[in-house]
């Protein structure tokens, strides 16, 4: 059996993040990845930081997807810091979106970073603090 540091655990739970979020599996990212209540800050991108739940994410994310072909996320450069049973992590990330039928141009990229507190809980690390930091945007902003 192979074992994973804590460090290793948190880390896949951030990979995750990501790779379920392109594969739009709902369900999986409420079950594995976030806590039930996550304080959620997209306001560098003209959202809000509310307190909300990983049901409504979930929601929000796919109404936003929809329409896209493709979404592919690249994450790296984690600073992870752990405490008992808190932990947190930075990290740089783009996201990237394909739309086929686009006549303004087929994709637009996101440029930015993380900050993810985690919190251990019976079964597993889970993600109880997002905030995206908007840096840049690049490409057809709309898809349009």
């Amino acid at each position: 059996m192979v074992t994973f540091s804590i460090r290793d655990e948190i880390v896949e739970v951030i990979n995750k993040l990501f790779v379920y979020t392109d594969m739009q599996e709902w369900e999986k990212l409420q079950d594995e990845i976030f806590s039930n209540d996550v304080l959620f800050d997209m306001s560098s991108m003209g959202g809000e930081r509310a307190e909300t739940t990983s049901k409504e994410i979930c929601k929000t994310w796919k109404k936003g997807f929809t329409g896209i072909d493709a979404i592919n996320h690249l994450a790296g450069n984690y600073l992870v810091q752990i405490h008992d049973t808190v932990a947190t992590v930075f990290a740089y990330a783009t996201a990237t979106h394909y739309k086929a039928s686009a006549t303004n141009g087929n994709t637009r990229e996101f440029v930015g970073t993380y900050n993810i507190s985690l919190l251990k809980h019976g079964v597993g690390w889970r993600i109880y603090e997002f905030k995206y930091n908007l840096k840049f945007t690049t490409g057809n902003i709309d898809l349009s």
